[in-house]
């Protein structure tokens, strides 16, 4: 069997060995046949208007750098199981219906998925019709009195959560605010050892202008020149082991600066950006999958496939 491997990477003979070798790694998983690579041809997948490769060899995905059908020849036969977390605490349970029936029109069509909803209110969560495929867990959870520490709090929960239940039950694991839609497919094009995802307001601006933590006494601390890109909190994922020790590091900095009275410029997604800084993810996702309803689409985003509704953040968080 031949697997055709997206155009991240220029052909050369010697990244065709490379990719051969770490096939396993970057997948997690190790095919039920063995397989061979090749290259299709290349001016069919290539975008020269975006960045489509980190300075580490991460491929960046975009319309257009990647081709669905091949994907899926080779994730399908794996009978992978795709996980998704959602908090929605308080009134953000008004968006889990619009967030669900979206999800089951786009999001990794053709795969088995667990939906884990997190919530303080389970009565509210409405009841979506979901393919035979799909199943939906409801994960109760304590609400708190402010948002900040609500945010603070997902990692340790979805961390907990995947040692307890999870971590038998899916192969990937995607962590997604619930306030967003899909409008687009979301496919095998995003699985990875360990995904993030670019944050939208902060593509085109150069890193001086990124909302790292700048304090050096906190532990989500970047100093000024590190960093590579400012990714958002509100997307972010990958194998199951991966997302575990992400997670549980993550918590751990979070923790951190509690005990010294710090709350990091942007909470979790400071200490995400953190990790990201010194922990390179794997595959990162374009604004395409995380982008801002508010926003006019640029020409180089040719689709939007994930995107934040329009809401009154002060009315949904009071």
């Amino acid at each position: 069997k031949c697997i055709y491997c997206t155009s991240f990477l220029p052909q050369d003979s010697l990244l065709l060995c490379i990719i051969q070798c770490l096939f396993h790694s970057y997948t997690g998983l190790r095919p039920k046949e063995t397989v061979s690579f090749c290259f299709p041809p290349f001016s069919s997948f290539r975008r020269q208007d975006v960045l489509t490769l980190t300075p580490w060899l991460a491929p960046i995905v975009w319309e257009g750098t990647f081709n669905s059908e091949i994907l899926d020849n080779a994730y399908k036969p794996l009978n992978l199981t795709i996980g998704v977390t959602a908090f929605a605490i308080g009134k953000y349970t008004r968006f889990v219906g619009r967030f669900l029936e979206s999800a089951e029109k786009h999001f990794m069509k053709g795969y088995r998925v667990n939906y884990y909803i997190f919530t303080n209110d389970p009565q509210a969560i409405p009841r979506v019709q979901l393919q035979p495929s799909r199943r939906l867990s409801i994960v109760p959870i304590k609400k708190y009195s402010h948002w900040q520490e609500i945010s603070m709090r997902r990692m340790e929960a979805i961390n907990r959560h995947i040692a307890e239940m999870s971590h038998r039950e899916v192969n990937y694991l995607f962590c997604l605010d619930i306030d967003m839609v899909f409008y687009n497919p979301w496919g095998a094009e995003t699985l990875g050892e360990l995904v993030a995802a670019i944050h939208p307001g902060y593509y085109k601006v150069p890193r001086s202008q990124f909302p790292y933590e700048r304090r050096s006494f906190s532990a989500a601390f970047i100093p000024d020149g590190q960093g590579d890109f400012y990714y958002g909190g509100a997307v972010f994922g990958g194998l199951i082991s991966q997302v575990y020790e992400f997670t549980r590091t993550c918590h751990m900095t979070i923790l951190a600066d509690k005990a010294n009275g710090i709350m990091a410029a942007w909470q979790e997604e400071s200490h995400l950006n953190r990790h990201f800084a010194s922990h390179k993810p794997s595959k990162l996702l374009s604004p395409e999958y995380l982008w801002d309803d508010t926003k006019p689409k640029p020409p180089e985003v040719h689709l939007i496939r994930f995107a934040s509704v329009k809401k009154n953040y002060r009315e949904i968080r009071d």
